[in-house]
């Protein structure tokens, strides 16, 4: 199958399925939870800085409520799509239930280029969509968080606009905040935080020590990034990273902060010093020990992945692995630490900035890192295990854990009326 032809939806879809059949769930169940429980479709006008009024399309897709409120993100962008929004709604159920965090999935977003967008023209955007989808959101019904295009100034807005409607502030509407508006430490750099958790266990579990281990990340933005400085923090080698403005390779090591740096300076990582230029594509092909695809979704696929050299793949991204490209990595033996559970040390610190808003009490960010730990270690421990004792990879393993998870919930509420 041709990446450009595959339809999120029907790959989340898919992987529900195989998990269902291998749990021998009934045929009510899986009719149950292969739908998205609701779905909104909001097309509204804003008025542009020359006068112009211009049309969006937005979305909000909660698809499982009954493990708890809906909660996902928001993304702008030119390629969002119902199909798309709904497969990541799908995942965000399996996600959270995969850590044990009490909240169903849930995903929104409009139709834009945010980047050719002036900053009224975005907060009018954003104030009007958020606007239009409050008929479902609320902390107690739906959480949006930040997501692809989409920032803490951003929620800064959405939270204003309903607390406006609702006459006085409710910071626990939404996610990913400013500090001075309810946001909770080690948020930024929770996702990031997560994969590093992650990416360890994983090498140790492995009889691979972090230490020396060659690490190649495609993507530099929040998650790429910080991931790229916390792994390098435990001894591991950065020996690959990308942008949008493509790739740098050095097999003797990136000193990450430097590249940090040279990235702000210079809108991105071409040119870096002591380094050798490659394209995207040819970074996911790099020698190392572990690849972190970081950016987009459908990045490994049929094409590339009997040419991949790494023997462990952490998808801090959403869904950047084809299921053509899984079946392969299988056959190779190669380790795949799956998107729901690599990532969702962002959900994770979600849950506790929500916590944290609803009593009014805050944590330190030393508290938050340490609950994240515990949380994900546990987490990967449980999926290794259930993947181990079915004899199957680790990420049917999560989908095993997550949909009988929802499954039971499901279950014990039963059917209304």
């Amino acid at each position: 199958m041709a990446v450009d032809i595959l339809n999120p939806y029907e790959v989340a879809v898919a992987q529900f399925d195989e998990a269902a059949e291998m749990l021998g769930l009934s045929q009510a169940m899986r009719a149950i939870l292969r739908k998205p429980k609701r779905e909104l479709i909001v097309n509204f006008p804003v008025r542009m800085d020359n006068g112009d009024v211009q049309m969006f399309t937005g979305y909000r897709v909660q698809h499982n409520i009954n493990r708890g409120p809906a909660k996902g993100g928001i993304r702008f962008s030119p390629d969002v799509s119902l199909d798309e929004v709904r497969a990541l709604a799908m995942w965000m159920t399996w996600k959270c239930a995969v850590v044990g965090i009490p909240f169903g999935g849930a995903k929104g977003g409009v139709i834009c280029d945010p980047h050719k967008l002036s900053r009224n023209e975005l907060e009018r955007l954003t104030r009007r969509y958020a606007t239009e989808i409050s008929i479902l959101i609320g902390p107690n019904s739906d959480i949006p968080a930040p997501d692809m295009n989409t920032n803490p100034q951003i929620m800064a807005w959405i939270m204003d606009t309903y607390s406006m409607h609702r006459g006085y502030s409710v910071p626990e509407v939404v996610t990913g905040k400013p500090l001075s508006i309810g946001g909770s430490e080690g948020r930024l750099e929770a996702t990031a935080r997560g994969v590093q958790v992650v990416t360890r266990e994983a090498l140790l579990s492995r009889g691979m020590q972090p230490e020396g281990a060659r690490v190649v990340i495609q993507g530099f933005g929040n998650v790429g990034g910080n991931s790229a400085r916390l792994l390098q923090s435990l001894g591991c080698k950065i020996v690959g990273l990308s942008d949008i403005s493509g790739g740098v390779y050095n097999p003797n090591g990136i000193d990450v902060m430097r590249a940090l740096r040279y990235s702000q300076e210079h809108g991105g990582l071409r040119g870096l010093p002591d380094s050798e230029q490659v394209t995207n594509q040819e970074l996911l092909e790099l020698p190392c020990d572990v690849l972190i695809p970081a950016a987009l979704e459908n990045q490994l696929t049929a094409q590339n992945a009997s040419r991949v050299k790494a023997r462990l793949i952490i998808e801090a991204a959403n869904g950047p692995t084809t299921p053509e490209a899984d079946r392969i990595f299988q056959d190779r033996g190669i380790t795949v630490v799956p998107d729901i559970l690599a990532n969702a040390g962002g959900v994770t610190v979600s849950y506790f900035e929500w916590v944290q808003d609803l009593q009014r009490f805050f944590w330190s960010e030393d508290e938050i890192n340490q609950r994240l730990e515990r949380i994900m270690v546990r987490s990967f421990q449980a999926v290794q295990d259930r993947a181990e004792r079915q004899r199957t990879s680790l990420r049917m393993g999560a989908y095993l854990l997550a949909v009988a998870r929802v499954a039971e919930a499901t279950e014990a509420r039963g059917i209304y009326p």
